[in-house]
């Protein structure tokens, strides 16, 4: 479920984000409603996500409404993870607690860093000291599971910063920590800022940056499942882990990409247009295309590669073995081949395995893959 409202938009942020407009929610929610109930059957659903924007910016009624809406037209299995979202400075008890007696059992925090300066540099509008109540909050309300969400590696943090930063999120005592690189996305503020001679991110401070998160959640008992992804036993993201072992899911709102029989598509980006095209009784879906043959191999191995334990190796994944460039890297001990499952086992190379799988030729026989579907 894709919210799209935002107080400001961040500077380095590049998704289908609106500022200013909570006014539409309502609007926005009933869209959302609508095309939840043209959708095909499907489910019990095994996972939902409210990503954004910020979903905790809409109020918690509505979202509860949709969140009900989802649960009636294609159920939810036992112990489903429900989770959403939110920004520190929008999380008080009060909406944990009503969206805890909704149903919602996750929430990520955004919380980016425990610098000042540094989240002044991202454009944040929380403090530091928001970000442990938010979490101490979500834990009173009963929330299962909370995770938390730093960029690192942005020119205004130093080491120390980011030692202090990764200290302060693991007191926080969460069950999740996400540690992303800031990048810089064409289009963006950050990017006309960049373009304009502003030093950009360090790729190698960033390496450094997440050489010491491994490290720091290994000792405080988080394992890291993904690349990007830590967490305690029990607490993985389903949701995440379904998209990286090439599962099928349904995305709803302006921007949201489906994924499903063999088909992606995505829906309409811009928010006018979406509410207009849903409240006409059309569809946004936009773009279809059917990943088969070949491209889906691919896409197989090149989503699994992410998850620290791998993914079966398969054709494309002996095709990478055996190839030039896979043989190097091999020497290198970058990836290795245990059992049948390939594994990326230096991950902060895994974009050079990426480019390595992306660069070996189909085989004939493979399939074409990527055939435009007729009408989409």
């Amino acid at each position: 479920m894709h919210i799209p409202f935002c107080e400001e938009v961040c500077p380095y942020c590049d998704f289908a984000v609106v500022a200013g407009r909570d006014q539409l929610a309502s609007r926005y929610g009933q869209a959302l409603v609508a095309e939840i109930r043209s959708a095909e059957e499907w489910g019990p659903l095994e996972a939902v996500n409210f990503g954004g924007g910020t979903p905790s910016r809409m109020p918690a009624g509505l979202l509860e409404r949709i969140l009900g809406e989802l649960s009636s037209r294609f159920g939810l299995r036992e112990g489903a993870e429900v989770s959403l979202e939110a920004n520190p400075e929008d999380w008080t008890l009060q909406k944990a607690e009503s969206l805890a007696a909704a149903g919602f059992n996750r929430v990520s925090l955004g919380a980016q860093s425990f610098d000042a300066e540094v989240l002044s540099y991202l454009g944040r509008r929380h403090t530091p000291t928001q970000i442990v109540g938010a979490v101490a909050a979500a834990r009173q309300a009963g929330f299962a599971s909370v995770n938390l969400d730093l960029i690192m590696g942005s020119p205004s943090e130093s080491a120390a910063s980011w030692t202090e930063t990764l200290r302060m999120a693991l007191e926080a005592n969460p069950d999740h920590l996400s540690t992303y690189s800031l990048t810089v996305e064409p289009g963006t503020i950050l990017w006309r800022t960049v373009r304009a001679g502003a030093s950009p991110p360090d790729p190698d401070r960033q390496a450094e940056c997440w050489d010491e998160a491994d490290r720091e959640c290994a000792r405080s008992g988080l394992v890291r499942y993904e690349v990007s992804n830590a967490a305690r036993p029990g607490h993985p993201c389903r949701y995440n882990l379904s998209v990286w072992g090439q599962g099928e899911y349904l995305g709803f709102g302006n921007g949201a990409h489906s994924f499903r029989d063999g088909r992606r598509w995505e829906n309409l980006r811009g928010l006018e247009r979406y509410l207009d095209t849903v409240e006409a009784g059309r569809s946004p879906n936009r773009r279809f295309e059917l990943i088969e043959g070949w491209a889906a191999e691919t896409e197989r191995v090149l989503l699994g590669i992410r998850r620290r334990a791998g993914v079966r190796a398969g054709r494309a994944g002996e095709a990478l073995w055996e190839s030039p460039r896979g043989r190097e890297l091999h020497r290198a001990g970058v990836i290795g081949l245990h059992g049948d499952r390939l594994v990326v086992d230096r991950p902060l190379l895994t974009d050079e395995v990426s480019r390595a799988i992306l660069a070996i030729p189909p085989p004939e026989s493979a399939g074409l893959g990527n055939i435009p579907v007729p009408g989409g």
